[in-house]
């Protein structure tokens, strides 16, 4: 389930980077649950390149945060947040 969560978090911050047939089968599979059946059928396309294409969606969502670590700096800035000196841990965070 922590991945599961984990690819909807990055999907949260970098889906608009993705095409609209990736965002639809994404989207289809982690917030409509379908299975990859149901997402083929319903896109008249098979079984196997759903299954690539969200492996090639993760991928990319992985490659993206990497780069740009939006989502790990967001983390440490809401724990920073929770301290007393927040002001400067989040000067760090930011300026990398």
């Amino acid at each position: 389930m922590k991945e599961r969560e984990h690819q909807i978090e990055l999907y949260l911050t970098y889906g608009k980077l993705l095409t609209e047939n990736q965002k639809m089968i994404f989207e289809e599979y982690y917030f409509e649950d379908l299975s990859l059946t149901e997402i083929a059928e319903n896109m008249k396309m098979s079984k196997s390149y759903v299954g690539k294409t969200l492996q090639t969606i993760s991928e990319k969502l992985e490659y993206y945060e990497e780069t740009l670590q939006i989502n790990y700096k967001n983390n440490l800035i809401v724990k920073a947040l929770e301290t007393k000196n927040y002001k400067e841990k989040i000067k760090k965070i930011i300026s990398g």
